[in-house]
This record gives structure tokens, C-alpha cells and sequence, in this order.
């Protein structure tokens, strides 16, 4: 496919998503309309599609509307293309520009905080220290995020992984933060396919979420109980710096269908459970929750959701962590320990939701919280661990 080529069918993919199609499922449905298009061609419109909607906001400043042709003509501004290179019609290019594309350019420099919703954008800029912070997180959260790999010390070290990955010429580069962690910084789209990751050498999971699960004092004998799994990423990181046997438990257990395989890999053991079992296991001597949130942490890894999240949808979330936490609490050990951690940085989904579980709970106590933000880390996320503090 050319350049043009590519730009139309990110058009398309995106007047589906315009439409209310999930962007994935608008991905897919675009991939398999077009057999012609190589793994480069996909990658190259998934690309695209996805830098839109880290910058739709920009894009639609600078392209004049909300239309997929718009937000693509807007995104080229962005980055400084000429949108005349690429606007020929030639081929399955786009069709040139109109007069009134021509005229939609807006002089002066993207401001990124527009690109992060107005009602969020207050409690969002309020984790930076100062004004030059603010803009630096706002900027941070548009720009695609790095890949980052956690290393499964059962089956060897940091060195042994990079140099396994530098056979197949995947390059990575050790993080000082976290033991565990390599950013890959060339050759990301091979590591699935790579004999380290075949071999449970290394596992993808962001460099945020390695330093949180790190820095939980976690029991090294007992039960362990991830709650809100998932796919069981948080799951296997636990089961590798512990001896404890670890439970996983999602309210969706189709999402954990893979996590056996992915424990034999890794060389470690976790038993996934139903509710059911959830409560003939207890007590734990921890239990995480990792709980449903807005995932603002995350936006620039998966945009979409921020222009998906609403006043009540964030409500409704507020009382789903709450219920999680109130159903977790009495299944841990008289001595065990809850943690809570999101991937967000929302006061209302954090602190004030750590404050609420308190005054609920006057039998527990903080024992820590954490925040990394893009700044600090890569993502946005924040752990807080209670312990019982003997009170009534």
C-alpha cells in the first residue's frame, strides 16, 4: 500500500469508530475487507488510527471538524506533513483537498492539554507540581507509550534476556526503577514470536505496574488471591517474587484463559477460582485488587477510552471499586494485607476512594499509597495497602 493508500484506510477505520464501533473491532473488520494489506501495511494504519485518537482533539482543531477525513488531515498538520503530498486522489489516495480544507488550518501551536477531556483535566493537571509539570504530563499522555518487558527471574536474569532478545535482533535497554524491567527500543512488533518470550523469559507488562506489584510487601508463604485478574499479568508477577501459592479470580473468567499456559511457561504455579471457591479459599494472607477503573493511567495506550468516558460511567465505577474492596476485606487473614491499585490518576478513584474504604472500615489502616505517573514511570497508576489496625 503507499502512504496514501494507508491515510484512506485509516479514513475508513475510523469513520466506523466514528460510527460506534470499538476501534479494535473497527481494525479488524477493515483487515479482513483488505487481504492485500501486509503485516507493515496493518501496523502502519493501526498506527495511524491510534495517533488520531491520542490527538483528536488537535487534530480536529487543525483539520477543521470531527469527520475521519478531518481528524487525518489534521493529524498530517501535527507532525508537519503537507497534507498536498498526500491528498492526491492518485491511486486510493484521498481525494485532494477543497478550498475549505484548505482554508481550515488553524495558525499556532497544539496545545495538549485539549486533548485530554475538560472535566478531566483539572484533577488530571493537579498531579504535576507546577504549570511546566502540567504541560509536561499532558504532552507526555498524547505521545505513544514504550513497550516494556518484565523478566521472569525463575528463568534467569536481566542480561540472559537481553541477550536472548539481541539474537533475534529485538534491542532492549534495563531500567534502573525496577529490576525486572527492559524497554524494548527496537523490534517491539517481534517479541511475540521470540524464543525469549516462548520460553517465559519475559512477559509484556508495563513499566508502571512492575514498580507497583514490586513495591508490595508481599507474604512469601501462605495464599495470595488476585481478585480482579485479568489476564493475569499482576498474577504471574506476584507468583515470581513469591512462594506463596497464588489465586486468580475475574469476574469475566474468560479473560484468564491463557494463564495457565502463561504460568507453565514462567514456571510458576496459580490457581484460577470462581466465587464460589473465592470463598471456601479464604483466608488470604493478601489480597489484590486490581479494580475496573477509567484507566486514565493509560490513555496513551489505548486513547479511545477517554473519549468513551463520561460523568456516570465514572460513577458507576466509584461504586464498583468500592464493592470490590467491601467484598475483599473480609476474606483476608486476621494479619494479611489488601491492596488496591488502578491505573489511573483520578483523586476520586484513588486517594478519596482509599479515604471512603477507611471511614467504612474503621478496623483497617493505610499502611502505604504510591502514584507514578508518564513523568515518573510510563503509565499512570497508584497502589495503596491496608492493614488491619486492631480497632473495632
Amino acid at each position: 500500500m503507499t502512504p496514501g493508500a494507508r491515510l484512506s484506510a485509516a479514513i475508513g477505520v475510523l469513520d466506523d469508530w466514528r460510527e460506534g464501533l470499538a476501534v479494535e473491532q473497527a481494525l479488524t473488520r477493515w483487515a479482513r475487507g483488505a487481504r492485500y494489506a501486509g503485516s507493515g501495511d496493518r501496523a502502519a494504519v493501526r498506527d495511524l488510527v491510534y495517533a488520531v485518537l491520542r490527538r483528536r482533539a488537535s487534530a480536529s482543531r487543525l483539520g477543521g471538524g470531527e469527520e475521519a477525513r478531518a481528524l487525518v488531515l489534521g493529524l498530517l498538520r501535527l507532525e508537519g506533513t503537507d497534507p498536498d503530498t498526500l491528498f492526491t486522489g492518485e491511486g486510493h489516495a484521498p481525494a485532494p483537498l477543497s478550498e475549505a480544507e484548505r482554508a481550515s488550518a488553524v495558525a499556532g501551536p497544539s496545545d495538549p492539554v485539549v486533548d485530554v477531556p475538560g472535566w478531566l483535566r483539572e484533577p488530571i493537571g493537579a498531579r504535576a507540581a507546577d504549570a511546566g509539570g502540567r504541560a509536561a504530563l499532558f504532552e507526555a499522555m498524547t505521545a505513544r507509550a514504550p513497550v516494556w518487558l518484565r523478566v521472569a527471574l525463575r528463568r534467569g536474569g536481566r542480561d540472559d534476556a537481553q541477550a536472548s532478545l539481541a539474537a533475534e535482533g529485538i534491542e532492549t535497554r534495563a531500567d534502573a526503577r525496577c529490576a525486572t524491567a527492559l524497554e524494548v527500543t527496537a523490534g517491539a512488533r517481534r517479541v511475540r514470536a521470540s524464543a525469549a518470550y516462548r520460553d517465559g523469559l519475559v512477559e509484556l507488562q508495563d513499566l508502571s505496574a512492575q514498580r507497583a506489584v514490586a513495591g508490595v510487601p508481599w507474604p512469601r508463604t501462605g495464599r495470595i488471591l488476585d481478585l480482579c485478574a485479568g489476564g493475569g499479568g499482576k498474577s504471574l508477577a506476584i507468583a515470581d517474587g513469591s512462594d506463596a501459592r497464588v489465586f486468580a479470580h475475574d469476574a469475566n473468567p474468560a479473560r484468564m484463559a491463557d494463564l495457565p499456559v502463561r504460568a507453565a511457561r514462567a514456571g510458576v504455579r496459580i490457581d484460577r477460582i470462581g466465587p464460589d471457591e473465592v470463598a471456601c479459599a479464604a483466608p488470604f494472607e493478601a489480597v489484590l485488587c486490581d479494580v475496573p477503573c477509567s484507566g486514565s493511567g493509560t490513555w496513551r495506550r489505548d486513547p479511545e477510552a477517554k473519549w468513551r468516558l463520561t460523568p456516570d460511567r465514572l460513577q458507576t465505577l466509584l461504586a464498583a471499586q468500592a464493592g470490590i474492596l467491601d467484598a475483599a476485606a473480609p476474606r483476608i487473614a486476621e494479619d494479611g494485607r489488601l491492596v488496591y491499585m488502578t491505573c489511573s490518576l483520578l483523586p476520586q478513584e484513588n486517594e478519596e476512594q482509599v479515604s471512603a474504604f477507611l471511614d467504612r472500615h474503621p478496623d483497617w489502616t493505610l499502611d502505604m499509597t504510591r502514584l507514578d505517573t508518564p513523568l515518573t514511570a510510563s503509565d499512570g497508576f497508584f497502589t495503596a495497602v491496608f492493614v488491619r489496625s486492631g480497632k473495632p
